[in-house]
């Protein structure tokens, strides 16, 4: 057994839906290596239920699984409103979603994340207690800036793959335009007093900021 999978047995299970989305995302999906999987899964639900949100906004959907473990830790009466640019997932996403009560929790919108948070999140006024980045690595700065004014201070803000896999110290990535926007939004994190930051090396790095300023 390896640690990976030592860490797995010894971590609650993933339910039947998401169970189901793990598998169909293998079979039918380019690149499943993109979901969240069960740990980071059951750490995102962990964040999510110790946070107790309202409302949590995620960038990048994939195939609906990030966005259901979030979903289990809302407030009642709570909403999680997801975005994600490919639309050729959408019938997979929406499908994925319906499979679990949680899924009429969840608000799917299909575009660019920071032309939608600019033209009808920011009009809304909407304030997210918790806010998932996992979308594409080049725009990490440019997310972390446009969900700025959305999340109260004590806030929190989760970034997904900012070790990536490695390549975020391995100087044969530095021509690598997502290795480069991934290293470009750990730096602005490291010298932004608007922010205390930690990164946990879990699966593909994830960094947990919280807003102070």
């Amino acid at each position: 057994m390896t640690l990976e999978e030592y860490i797995s047995y010894h971590s609650t299970p993933e339910n039947g839906a998401l169970e189901a989305i793990t598998r169909d995302t293998y079979v039918h999906i380019l690149n499943p290596h993109m979901l969240s999987g069960h740990v980071q899964g059951r750490a995102l639900s962990m964040f999510s239920h110790m946070i107790k949100p309202k409302r949590i906004l995620e960038l990048g959907t994939f195939t609906g699984y990030s966005a259901l473990c979030l979903a289990e830790g809302l407030a009642k009466g709570g909403r999680l409103v997801t975005i994600e640019h490919n639309d050729e997932l959408e019938d997979t996403i929406r499908r994925n979603l319906s499979r679990s009560p949680l899924g009429e929790k969840i608000e799917l919108i299909i575009g660019d994340a920071c032309s939608i948070i600019n033209s009808q999140l920011s009009i809304l006024n909407y304030q997210f207690d918790l806010v998932f980045i996992d979308a594409d690595k080049r725009e990490y700065c440019a997310y972390l800036e446009a969900v700025y004014p959305l999340v109260p201070v004590g806030g929190f803000i989760l970034a997904d793959n900012t070790l990536w896999d490695g390549h975020i110290i391995d100087p044969a990535y530095d021509r690598d335009k997502q290795t480069l926007g991934l290293r470009a939004f750990n730096d602005q994190l490291k010298k932004d007093d608007r922010f205390e930051q930690v990164i946990l090396p879990l699966r593909d790095g994830l960094t947990i900021i919280r807003k102070v300023r």
